[in-house]
């Protein structure tokens, strides 16, 4: 039979990542691959008493067709969120979505025509990246320091593309590099889209889970001109499998936003929406946040001593300040996607950082994930990617005929 896809699904392929993630099943695998959240840290004995609650209380309207902008309190719940990091929105400013990546994908049909220009980080969040190319989108990729986006660069980027339909960045421990992006830059940003007339997405859905450092201010803190969209999720201060983010922007791009939802799903899950905003009724959530943050960053710190440890010297890391990720770089003859397949086969998996890059791949770069793993197994599992890393350094010295160190 001959199947008749819309030409965007050519762009839909299997990847060695979702082959490693699979593999991450196996009970005897240690898998530092993914990024999830620790599932012991879920609030189930209180979210027991709160789904009760809800269909207690209102049963039937939780379980009935809702409004396609969200649930009013669960939406002013993300006011007061968005107030308390400096970011003042009105009702009409704030819709829930199926998860940040269901915001990504909105984003992407509301903006994005077959041949536009999107700028973003080198490298970047892998979902954006797909969801994106579904739409046709030209990619141009911005190169980081230990900073996050080089200013000098972007301002290069954007007289280069002077259509460029918006700026993605994600300035907090960025997923893959677990980089922030310094005050200064978030600023020098704002100055840059204002200059140029581009839009900025911020994509945040890290933010919350700071563990060492100073909280900064987030780029829509800065915006004058109303050309910054915000997403943001439950997912990793909650629970992700009740899919709940949401986006703060004008209401200009929020009717916009509805509208195409409306087609997407008609509204993202009712009872989850209720039961997120009577959890938050009923419980601290930021007690709750302390928690997660305390315990990744113990996982965080056994991670980076043991890529002290077990690595090569050869290699360097970005140690990031709170996230779930860190990300490492390995030398220019290594290939990380061979070293990945034999992680794999040392019953530990990583995730290959080619994947995250728009356009021309870094493919001696690695992502590892903490937040998914205690700590004695994240030491065990990076002592076998040591074992790894350590073993192929050796037979590339030898073959290129050096002593091994």
């Amino acid at each position: 039979m001959h199947h008749k896809f819309a030409k965007r699904a050519s762009s839909v392929t299997s990847s060695d990542m979702r082959i490693i993630l699979t593999a991450g099943e196996r009970p005897e695998l240690i898998s530092l691959a993914g990024g999830l959240p620790a599932p012991e840290l879920f609030p189930i004995d209180a979210l027991k008493a709160a789904s009760e609650a809800v269909l207690t209380e209102e049963g039937a309207a939780s379980l009935q067709y809702s409004a396609t902008e969200g649930y009013t309190p669960l939406r002013k719940i993300i006011i007061g969120r968005m107030d308390a990091i400096g970011i003042p929105v009105e009702l009409n400013q704030v819709m829930i979505t199926s998860g940040s990546q269901q915001a990504i994908d909105l984003t992407g049909r509301l903006l994005i025509d077959e041949g536009d220009t999107i700028i973003c980080e080198s490298p970047t969040y892998l979902a954006a990246i797909n969801a994106f190319k579904t739409y046709d989108a030209n990619f141009v990729e911005v190169e980081m320091d230990e900073d996050g986006m080089i200013m000098e660069i972007l301002e290069k980027r954007l007289q280069e593309n002077p259509n460029a339909k918006f700026i993605y960045t994600i300035p907090d421990f960025q997923n893959p590099s677990g980089r922030t992006l310094s005050l200064e830059r978030r600023k020098r940003m704002i100055e840059l889209a204002n200059r140029y007339d581009v839009l900025i997405l911020e994509d945040n859905p890290y933010g919350a889970i700071r563990f060492s450092g100073t909280a900064i201010p987030p780029i829509k803190h800065f915006d004058t001109e109303g050309r910054v969209i915000y997403l943001s999720t439950f997912s990793k201060i909650f629970a992700p499998g009740l899919r709940l983010g949401w986006i703060c922007a004008d209401e200009v791009f929020i009717e916009k936003y509805i509208g195409l939802k409306e087609s997407a799903d008609m509204h993202s899950d009712g009872f989850a929406q209720r039961l997120t905003a009577k959890y938050m009724e009923l419980n601290d959530i930021e007690a709750h946040i302390e928690k997660i943050k305390a315990v990744y960053k113990e996982r965080c710190t056994a991670m980076v001593a043991c890529i002290e440890q077990y690595f090569p010297n050869e290699i360097s890391y970005v140690e990031p300040e709170g996230g779930l990720f860190i990300w490492v770089e390995l030398p220019a003859s290594m290939d990380s996607r061979k070293i990945a397949l034999a992680c794999l086969e040392n019953n530990v998996a990583v995730i290959p950082g080619a994947a995250f890059f728009a356009n021309k791949a870094q493919t001696n770069t690695l992502r590892l994930n903490f937040s998914n793993t205690s700590e004695a197994r994240i030491i065990e599992g990076m002592k076998r990617i040591g074992e790894v890393l350590h073993r192929e350094l050796n037979e590339i010295t030898i073959t290129a005929g050096t002593t091994t160190r």
